[in-house]
């Protein structure tokens, strides 16, 4: 089934909210064995949103449109397609209802203006048990927010279906997740299952050059792109079945991770600070962070993981000289001879932290995220093994994305190093 995805909201055109709806969407309907063939975003003008719907009614199966269900004025969307399509609306007792209960249990008096959103398609009938009913000409359906006040409404007509959901995530997903994707299971065809093999320290072009002939397969197909610092290969398959699908994809996987295995950290894997996390946490180390260039980015990012406690000991954020020599005890003669941005001072930083905090490994980071010279960190990892140290070189531009680089290749160089070692010791049993 060909689909499109119509996100409305004059705030998503002005980039005041970022559309998470259309990617949550487009990865569900994947799995379904929908093909998204297009994404748009419409303010809140009726002409438009009329406009925008029928042409994206007039070449796809299936139109999704996330956004304007809500009380206010500015809440065009069930009006403005409901009329296109020809339903006329009316108020629905048992979901005017629902709505007083709703409040209620926040402990308050719905608004007035809220009753707006118990008017639905005229013949409307909850969505309930896994089943569509006997279909007629015209057939609408709508489906219970747990999270919220506005339904989705489902529009069968003209051999295609125009499915409405409210905007907020957090009530869009539920209502999927509930029932609508049940309710679009009546029209999936096959499964397709997606794979994403995540890698640091190589650029998205020298990755997609190093799986070049894989590039050019179809089921499954392998896609390269890049965001925040790191290089992504999507691999999809279709098959009759989940389970065909993944067989589909199990030798490219393989070949993948034959060409690219210095590089990968994980698959279907939140992120690099999530995974060393969890690598800490199985083999009962600890890590501490001492930072400069990167001002707590890293500890930062430990910390927003789950089971961070059980391994993150402490940071100290050493951003100018004076606090480097008299936290970190970097000596003068470093700081004077060689200066902050260097080795000799990320080496310091490292060892002097795993003291401080008595752990297993440590981070350190200095370095110039911006300016006219001199623009580079240094990295190290300090362990009872001793401590390594990287340098990283910047072309002027980001400042922010400097810092970023420096984050990454801290975290993925720790990552790396506990990996080694545990092959090793596979290697030796």
């Amino acid at each position: 089934m060909i689909a499109e995805l119509l996100c409305v909201g004059s705030e998503l055109l002005l980039g005041d909210i970022l559309n998470t709806n259309a990617r949550f969407l487009s990865q569900e309907l994947a799995a379904l064995g929908f093909c998204v063939h297009r994404q748009s975003v419409v303010g809140d003008n009726p002409h438009r949103l009329r406009q925008a719907f029928l042409e994206a009614h007039s070449r796809a199966d299936f139109v999704f449109l996330t956004g304007g269900l809500g009380p206010t004025a500015d809440d065009i969307t069930r009006e403005t397609i409901c009329d296109a399509l020809g339903f006329e609306l009316e108020e629905c007792a048992e979901l005017l209802e629902k709505m007083r209960v709703f409040f209620r249990a926040q402990g308050c008096v719905m608004p007035n203006t809220n009753a707006k959103q118990a008017f639905l398609p005229r013949g409307a009938v909850l969505y309930r048990d896994g089943k569509l009913t006997s279909p007629e000409k015209n057939l609408a359906y709508w489906f219970q927010n747990p999270n919220g006040t506005a339904p989705a409404i489902a529009l069968l007509t003209q051999g295609k279906c125009a499915v409405m959901l409210p905007g907020p995530p957090s009530e869009l997903e539920t209502i999927y997740r509930h029932s609508l994707r049940e309710f679009l299971s009546n029209w999936a065809d096959g499964a397709v299952i997606s794979h994403e093999v995540r890698t640091m320290g190589i650029g998205e072009s020298a990755m997609a050059e190093l799986v070049e002939p894989l590039l050019e397969g179809e089921n499954p197909s392998v896609a390269p792109y890049a965001k925040n610092g790191e290089s992504f290969l999507r691999v999809t398959a279709k098959g009759k079945t989940a389970k065909d699908a993944e067989a589909l994809m199990v030798p490219v996987l393989k070949e993948i991770k034959t060409r690219l295995a210095p590089f990968i950290y994980g698959v279907d894997v939140p992120s690099i600070e999530a995974v060393l996390v969890d690598a800490l946490t199985k083999n009962a180390q600890t890590v501490c962070t001492a930072e400069s260039i990167t001002g707590g980015g890293i500890a930062k990012r430990l910390t927003d993981c789950q089971g961070a406690s059980k391994v993150l000991r402490g940071s100290v954020v050493a951003y100018c000289d004076e606090v480097k020599a008299a936290l970190l005890k970097v000596p003068r003669e470093i700081l004077e001879t060689h200066g902050a941005v260097s080795e000799e001072c990320a080496k310091v930083m490292a060892q002097n932290a795993r003291r401080i905090f008595a752990s297993e490994y440590s981070i350190a980071a200095t370095g110039n995220a911006d300016g006219e010279n001199d623009l580079r960190a240094f990295v190290a990892i300090d362990s009872q093994s001793g401590t390594k140290t990287y340098c990283l070189e910047f072309p002027k531009g980001s400042r922010q994305r400097n810092r970023l680089i420096t984050e990454n290749t801290a975290l993925f160089q720790l990552f790396s190093h506990l990996l080694s070692i545990t092959q090793g010791e596979k290697n030796r049993v």
